[in-house]
């Protein structure tokens, strides 16, 4: 009986340590987080996010999904990039060799950053790969999405384009 009173705060604990967690994770609405990462010439961070609806992808060279959404966020890229849209992938892989060579094997036309520690993904709550944050032009999350099938690409780009409809600023400049 004296066990069960002693692990009880303890467990307690762990349950408080566990909710604290959940709300650090990323919330539509909820600006987000702030990051900084090396990209192939310089940094990308929120910097890049302001004044753009940005599609924030988390990716790894091991992820197959992964290497079917690249070509699906190019072609985003292409078509969305001249309203005030833009794709930026963070790379996850610990060796950014694999990063480059996946890249080479499958181009990406947009933006791309390399977080070999995972703290970006920490810090979005990523628990999968691939996994996407959609970003409005205030710096706000608009959605948060995990995976990548083909069967949900027009359910994406319907995102992305009622995102851009919806902002101010980008729909009064077309």
């Amino acid at each position: 009986m004296k066990k069960t009173f002693t692990s009880a705060p303890l467990f307690a604990a762990l349950c408080i340590g566990l909710c604290t967690t959940a709300a650090h994770a990323v919330e539509v609405g909820q600006p987000a987080p702030e990051f900084s990462l090396p990209a192939a010439i310089g940094l990308l961070g929120n910097a890049e996010l302001r004044g753009k609806v940005t599609y924030l992808d988390f990716w790894a060279s091991w992820c197959g999904p992964c290497k079917k959404s690249f070509p699906w966020m190019s072609e985003m890229q292409s078509r969305y990039g001249s309203r005030g849209f833009q794709v930026i992938a963070i790379n996850l892989d610990k060796k950014r060799e694999d990063a480059d060579r996946f890249l080479a094997e499958t181009p990406a036309s947009f933006k791309v950053a390399f977080d070999g520690k995972g703290e970006s993904a920490r810090l979005f709550a990523i628990k999968g790969m691939p996994s996407s944050v959609l970003i409005g032009p205030d710096g706000r999350v608009i959605a948060v999405h995990s995976g990548f099938r083909d069967e949900e690409r027009k359910e994406l780009e319907a995102r992305i384009a009622v995102a851009l409809a919806t902002v101010p600023a980008l729909a009064s400049s077309r």
